[in-house]
């Protein structure tokens, strides 16, 4: 088990299942959990608990019919009094949680996160998957981030609630610069539909504060440390590159282009069709992480979101969208249709840019492993 010291006597034990975190003095706590949240000066302890610790299939199993109740059990087995205890529970491993802290003047910033939302992550405003009836939830896939903020200074109970929204703000930039994407929209994601984050202001420190919005170095400090400490937490978690950082597949996803949509449009627009799915398959892969792929995919992917926020015009969109596809015909060497390409009946409106991109990516894959046979 580590041990670990934390500004403003807070001490954090950590296995791969849980942290607990111990405060030894009084401190003004804002929780977002379930188990003795909102704002208190009553709290002893916190915890973040792994619940897929040793899971065979992978799977959170509520323990209880609320997750008020659910938390209040898993208190109990870490042996802390539940009704002085906050705590969070996640899918991650709290192995990959590290302790990111600054220092101004007379204050400091400590944060640590267990992130992940490959399967879980969301835009806010995307449709819901499930509507609260008297506290029972409605069981959703793994995958969460949930930060732990400390600031060693005396905050109101107003400037607690400026710092979530600095620190909430701060894990949605982390998210933007990784291009994670949501999982139930065509969008960016802000965040997962579990998310939790619980902030400690040390009371008996000298140093009173009163604002952590981004003018103030206390909200500089915050968003700084909170967007690092997620991203660390997301690339320890399953790699940079797992986002939508390494894989043109993965860029286009969130647009509804998985492999079996893109081998229909082979058919649709290929002249011979001359390739079944599985070489179709292994085609794909051996493209999809090319740097140079990518690039375009992403510039693609943009314009895409600009259409949809209507930054830009349809007809703007398609002359920049044609550019783009001249340009992965180019460095690809194959001549492809652009624009000009059957399309299935439905490619339509706002199906009709992403699915040139897919057919024309789908295209220059088959065009490639033709020539490698070739070569060969």
């Amino acid at each position: 088990m580590d041990l670990i010291k934390l500004p403003g006597l807070i001490s954090l034990r950590r296995k791969d299942q849980f942290m607990i975190f111990e405060l030894s003095q009084p401190g003004r706590v804002l929780s977002t959990s379930y188990l003795n949240g909102g704002c208190r000066e009553d709290i002893g302890y916190l915890f973040n608990y792994c619940e897929v610790y040793n899971s065979p299939d992978g799977r959170c199993e509520m323990r209880a019919p609320t997750n008020r109740e659910h938390l209040s059990l898993i208190a109990n087995e870490l042996k802390l009094p539940p009704h002085e205890t906050t705590g969070l529970s996640t899918a991650a491993m709290m192995k990959y949680a590290r302790p990111n802290s600054e220092k101004f003047r007379d204050f400091s910033v400590t944060a640590l996160a267990t992130a992940g939302i490959d399967v879980n992550g969301s835009r806010a405003g995307d449709p819901a998957c499930w509507h609260e009836k008297a506290g029972v939830p409605t069981p959703v896939e793994p995958g969460t981030i949930n930060i732990f903020l400390f600031i060693d200074a005396s905050l109101d109970a107003g400037a607690l609630a400026k710092a979530l929204v600095t620190a909430t703000e701060a894990k949605t930039a982390a998210l933007q610069e990784l291009l994670a994407p949501s999982c139930t929209s065509s969008g960016l994601a802000t965040g997962s539909g579990t998310d939790g984050v619980i902030i400690v202001s040390n009371l008996q420190s000298p140093t009173a504060l009163t604002d952590a919005g981004h003018h103030s170095k206390l909200g500089e400090y915050i968003g700084r440390v909170v967007k690092k400490t997620v991203k660390e937490a997301l690339v320890a978690d399953i790699g940079f590159r797992n986002y939508a950082c390494g894989s043109v597949l993965k860029r286009m996803k969130r647009f509804g282009l998985h492999e079996a949509k893109m081998f229909a449009l082979y058919q649709s627009a290929a002249a011979d069709r001359e390739m079944g799915q599985e070489p179709f398959s292994r085609a794909l892969k051996a493209v999809d992480s090319d740097d140079r792929y990518i690039g375009i995919a992403t510039l693609y992917a943009h314009l895409l979101d600009l259409l949809h926020w209507n930054l830009i015009g349809r007809d703007e969109a398609s002359r920049l969208a044609a550019l783009l596809l001249s340009d992965l015909a180019n460095l690809s060497g194959y001549p492809l249709p652009g624009l000009s390409m059957p399309l299935p009946a439905d490619s339509q409106g706002p199906a009709l840019l992403p699915e040139a991109f897919a057919a024309n990516w789908a295209l220059l894959a088959a065009k490639n492993s033709s020539a490698n046979k070739q070569e060969k």
